[in-house]
């Protein structure tokens, strides 16, 4: 029997699931989970690579005490954010969040050079004020490309940990803002326009790509050698991956601390009506785009039981979801408004939007989470409103996969909200994509058609 196993390691926490495949389908097992989160120091918001890659050396450690080594595995995280290293391999600045408020102003230090509709038309990747060029500008105005060798992404720092080999993987790199949609390659000159230095830059390397094996110090610490093979490393191509009704028909939602909701396409669209709809085309598996729009999503509602949890009030998601639906409460909010990318306090975000709106302002509990659960599902319906229009494509049907799948009021004013059929599930989509490039790497399973039937 082989097994594979997916690091997946998401903004607020990380697990390693094993999987392999029993009577035709996939068996998940998860053998540790972590808790992950960007840590402030002297002023920035950070996060903590070393005690990532500390986690990542405990769950293999995990996997050997179980007897079930895996024959390959590999690592997803969310996008945008890297490590620079030096020539010697030493990381030169810190792994600063994209949550952090350093980029602000760096947009227009872009489009000084380059302006904004051309930038668009030459990648297809959405505005947003943390994209990776323009972190990048930052680290420009900050010195930091002065000793700067090389350029990683976050799993690609952490695969490079356990193998000695600089990848840059390219689902992940196609978020940077920096990528050519049609040669799905750096585009250099873009890079060079910018006065990035482009020898930092590494070859590009696609899904399914074995990299290396482990170091001799990972071999020796957890007990056992194993294949590194990419996956998608963008945790939501591989999301994507694994959504098991992907056709003309059909819209998907990546539900986590993101709502990632859009279409798959076989080529980017860069028009002027995707840009102003704030569209972005990431790269997905076997070339594949995902057309999709990045909603603020249960990041909110996250943020709010982690403050209610911290003022001694203990709720669950679902108690969340039950109390929301009881609720009697009309207001909503733009769930996209900047002022709740990373607030002191989400719920009093929320108040002071529905206060300044004019709208009834929520206290409890349940009148908090049904205003976000009810924005949320009105931003989806926009969103499915724009793709239609752009693609010229009617999408009766939205599939909702990944931790949000399990919230069933969601769902529920998702498919009354957008008079859309909606399928949810898997809820394990980051993971199964994850392991669905390594088992067809491995030629167990054939092809991308035949493990999205396993799936579905």
């Amino acid at each position: 029997m082989n097994y594979y196993l997916a690091v997946d390691i998401g903004a607020s926490s990380g697990r390693h699931m094993l999987a392999h495949l029993e009577d035709g389908e996939m068996i998940l097992e998860e053998i540790h989970r972590f808790s992950n989160g960007m840590i402030e120091v002297d002023g920035h918001k950070r996060w903590d690579t070393e005690e990532l890659f500390r986690q990542i050396i405990i769950g293999l450690k995990k996997c050997k005490e179980l007897g079930k080594i895996p024959v390959s595995m590999g690592i997803d995280t969310w996008a945008v954010d890297y490590v620079l290293l030096d020539e010697n391999d030493n990381v030169l600045r810190p792994c600063f969040g994209y949550r952090d408020d350093r980029t602000k102003g760096m947009d227009e230090e872009v489009y000084k050079i380059i302006p904004e509709e051309k930038l668009y038309e030459r990648t297809g990747i959405q505005k947003a004020i943390f994209n990776t060029i323009y972190q990048l500008m930052a680290d420009k105005r900050d010195g930091y490309f002065k000793n700067a060798k090389s350029f990683l992404m976050v799993p690609d720092y952490l695969h490079y940990l356990l193998t000695g080999v600089k990848s840059n993987e390219y689902t992940n790199c196609s978020t940077t803002q920096l990528l050519n949609p049609e040669s799905m390659e750096w585009d250099y000159d873009l890079i060079e326009m910018l006065g990035f230095p482009k020898s930092i830059f590494k070859q590009i390397h696609k899904p399914g790509t074995f990299i290396g094996s482990f170091t001799d110090a990972v071999k020796t610490e957890v007990g056992f050698d194993c294949k590194v093979v990419l996956p998608p490393t963008h945790d939501t191509a591989s999301a994507v991956l694994a959504v098991p009704n992907t056709s003309d028909e059909v819209l998907y939602i990546s539900s986590g601390t993101w709502s990632l909701l859009g279409s798959e396409n076989k080529q980017a669209i860069c028009t002027k009506e995707a840009m102003k709809a704030n569209f972005t085309n990431e790269g997905g598996y076997e070339g594949r785009f995902r057309f999709l729009k990045n909603i603020m999503g249960l990041w909110m509602i996250q943020s709010v039981r982690n403050e209610l949890i911290a003022a001694g009030q203990e709720y669950s998601f679902a108690q969340l979801c039950n109390l929301a639906e009881q609720a009697d409460i009309d207001s909503v909010v733009d769930a996209n408004d900047e002022c709740f990318l990373a607030p002191a306090s989400m719920i009093e975000a929320v108040k002071s939007y529905c206060k300044a709106s004019g709208q009834q302002v929520p206290q409890t509990p349940g009148e908090l989470a049904k205003v976000i659960y009810v924005s949320l599902a009105i931003c989806y319906r926009k969103a499915c409103e724009e793709v239609e229009a752009i693609t010229g494509k009617s999408f009766p049907t939205i599939n909702i996969v990944g931790g949000g799948a399990k919230a069933g009021y969601l769902n529920k004013l998702t498919a009354e909200t957008t008079g859309k059929k909606v399928i949810a599930g898997p809820a394990e989509a980051t993971a199964l994509g994850n392991i669905g490039a390594q088992v067809i790497a491995a030629s167990e399973v054939a092809d991308l058609k035949t493990y999205r039937q396993i799936i579905k």
